[in-house]
């Protein structure tokens, strides 16, 4: 699926009042289509959650991900850097 692809059901979901966050590989797409949370990270296409042999890695994206949607100070639509 592509990136805008899932900032727009990212969208249409809060919409329904389903909290989300989008792990973004490109900023472009999330400036431009604004999903509510956007976790923006540095990794090559196809590893949103970086290599394969990097658990650990893996385990603090998702951990910031989730760090997204605990910040009462965010307000949506947020681009935040990993």
């Amino acid at each position: 699926m592509s990136n805008q692809a899932v900032s727009l059901v990212a969208a249409e979901l809060e919409r329904r009042g389903m909290a989300t966050v989008a792990i973004q590989l490109l900023r472009l797409p999330a400036e431009k289509v604004r999903p509510p949370r956007a976790l923006l990270v540095p990794f090559r296409h196809g590893y949103p959650l970086d290599a394969p042999a990097a658990p650990a890695r893996q385990r603090a994206v998702i951990e910031s991900a989730l760090r997204l949607l605990e910040d009462k100070t965010l307000e949506p639509p947020a681009i935040v850097e990993f």
